[in-house]
């Protein structure tokens, strides 16, 4: 079995991605005897949220996730972020490649909201590896590269912000189900409103003043 190494050297964003984009640079290592024609990967990352410490505003915006503070011992378990594949061309001794993860602004995705959330700082993440890796000397020996290859990295949370930043300037995105939207489109043009943005504060403002007159 050919014996790999994974480290994550940083992580930037792809400013020509036709979407958000992460691009996380992997360092990749095998003895320096051993020709590798080829890596198929499955590279699966991880936020892990208990690796970090929160101010109280983000404690608060966190609480839909993991609840309040008094239950973070059992329930700031990590999230999944995103799964991807990653081909890398041969390499004797050490090589690196970019492994370009989508980044998803949806709030209803955990990983999104949980960006969202933070002030600043850095979110610390796990580098899962799987796969295939094609290597020897005269022709392919063909081996599972184990479950146990991992990386971590922390990445600034900066960096997640300018990636959304470049593609959605100051906008957020909310999933609802069609009836919901029939009804606010129906709403909007019984009012006459110029945007979803105003159709939403004027219901938000009727529901302050309906919450102030109780």
């Amino acid at each position: 079995m050919t014996t790999l190494g994974f480290a994550c050297t940083g992580v930037r964003t792809d400013p020509y991605a036709a979407g958000p984009t992460l691009v996380f640079r992997l360092r990749i290592t095998a003895p320096a005897d051993t020709r590798v024609h080829a890596l198929a990967l499955q590279c699966q990352l991880r936020i892990e949220p208990a690796r970090r410490p929160y101010g109280d505003a983000e404690g608060e915006r966190l609480t839909d996730l993991f609840g309040g503070r008094e239950r973070w011992a059992t329930t700031l378990n990590p999230i999944q972020f995103a799964t991807v594949p990653l081909l890398v061309p041969g390499f004797t001794g050490e090589t690196e490649a970019d492994l370009v993860v989508p980044a998803s602004y949806d709030l209803e995705v955990a990983g999104a909201r949980y960006f969202r959330a933070l002030d600043g700082g850095e979110v610390p993440l796990l580098l899962l590896f799987s796969g295939t890796a094609f290597a020897g000397p005269g022709g392919f020996q063909v081996t599972p590269v184990p479950w146990d290859k991992e990386a971590r990295v922390r990445m600034p949370v900066r960096v997640w912000r300018e990636a959304v930043d470049r593609h959605f300037p100051g906008c957020g995105w909310l999933r609802l189900p069609e009836d919901v939207l029939d009804e606010l489109l129906a709403y909007r043009s019984r009012r006459a409103l110029p945007s979803w943005e105003a159709t939403v504060r004027e219901l938000l403002a009727g529901a302050e003043v309906a919450e102030g007159a109780r």
